[in-house]
């Protein structure tokens, strides 16, 4: 039997899709859960911190939370994930000192998904509330329902990053999409990836949102498709009309409270929504938290690889295919922009940065001398560098 291993774009359905989305949420089936919203299961988690504690209980909870964000909705709700907001309102006082100190810099910090300056966005806010404000830090990540959230996705020793998204009122509503890391990619891109691999994506990352401050509908929090996470191609679908179509209309959302922790699959069809009121900025602590499993096993200087090869590659081009080049190019310069430093190196015009084997062969294409191309590679790394 002859398996085809990729998806296409062209080949994605709206009724497939529609088939896998509209199930129900039976909350008979789930053990922990307060209540069930829109098919979103909510925790409360004044009430859930016992079985946190006790060796017989927390796997089960994990286990259900697992099977929510995987086969379930792929969406859950932490309420009152913080019991003590004070933690929340002194990480949102350094934060919005942050922002006023760039916007003074001029810093524009460009977004994925949203037009610069069309909200404010802080990134690698997680390292600057560290550096900054530690004692702060303690207290607001010195939480156990963030930590068993990750756990429960990604097993121990994740990787936490944050960006600090502030939509101001008037601010106007994402489409859908998915997220990190095939969301990132353009459907050209993303369709060179296995069906496997598409598979696998959403589980090298948890996506969650810590509510800084009350979020009712009209505020715009984000809009959700449960069970959405279930379709195999939505890495390619996401941006076809007539999948965004279906979206926005079977989408759902939920009103938050200040300390509310949204989690979900980074699979999953979702959007920031439309901030309504004359009032209310709409301020959230983004979280990425990566498995521990995403990276190399050696540590590569591949800027110093990069520069020895470049006139080696541009002296014998003439000798070598297409194909041979571009696979010596693979096998040194890193063909993936993340991890960076956004502050710096952000996505500007796309959904990533330019990665180096983009500048490579950027340099290659347009015959670029040795020494231009050291020093734009230079110039990248400097960006990059935390």
């Amino acid at each position: 039997m002859i398996h085809d291993p990729w998806y296409r774009e062209a080949d994605c359905s709206v009724a497939d899709f529609a088939a896998s989305v509209e199930a129900v949420t039976d909350p008979g089936r789930l053990e922990f859960a307060r209540d069930v919203q829109r098919n979103i299961p909510i925790y409360d988690c004044t009430a859930l911190r016992a079985a946190l504690d006790d060796p017989a209980a927390r796997p089960r909870l994990l286990g259900e939370w697992l099977g929510v964000l995987m086969d379930g909705a792929g969406v859950l709700l932490l309420h009152r994930a913080f019991s003590d907001t004070q933690a929340i309102d002194d990480a949102t006082a350094f934060f919005e000192a942050i922002i006023a100190e760039e916007r003074e810099l001029g810093i524009s910090g460009a977004d994925h998904f949203a037009k610069p300056g069309a909200n404010d966005r802080i990134w690698n806010a997680l390292e600057k509330l560290c550096v900054r404000a530690p004692a702060v830090f303690a207290r607001y990540y010195g939480n156990p329902f963030l930590a068993a959230a990750a756990e429960a996705w990604l097993g121990p020793l994740y990787q936490v990053t944050s960006q600090i998204n502030v939509v101001r009122p008037g601010g106007q509503a994402q489409e859908a999409h998915r997220d990190y890391h095939l969301g990132f990619q353009t459907v050209e891109n993303a369709q060179r990836y296995p069906a496997h691999v598409h598979r696998m994506s959403p589980l090298l990352t948890l996506q969650g949102a810590v509510a800084h401050g009350d979020m009712p509908v009209d505020s715009g929090p984000t809009k959700l498709l449960p069970f959405s996470q279930r379709y195999g191609p939505g890495y390619l679908a996401w941006r076809r009309q007539d999948f965004r179509d279906y979206f926005e209309r079977h989408c759902v959302q939920l009103a938050l409270a200040k300390g509310d922790a949204l989690f979900l699959s980074p699979a999953l069809f979702h959007a920031a929504g439309s901030n309504r009121t004359s009032h209310i900025s709409r301020v959230a602590n983004l979280l990425q938290i990566s498995s521990a499993y995403g990276r190399a096993m050696e540590s590569v200087n591949r800027v110093k690889m990069c520069e020895a090869l470049y006139p080696a590659l541009r002296a014998h081009r003439a000798e070598m295919g297409a194909a041979e080049i571009a696979a010596a190019i693979a096998s040194s310069a890193e063909g993936y922009p993340f991890p960076t430093a956004l502050d710096r190196d952000p996505p500007i015009g796309g959904l990533a940065p330019m990665s180096q084997q983009m500048l490579f062969r950027q340099a290659l294409d347009e015959d670029w001398p040795a020494d231009r191309f050291i020093a734009e590679l230079r110039v990248q790394a400097g960006r990059r560098e935390a």
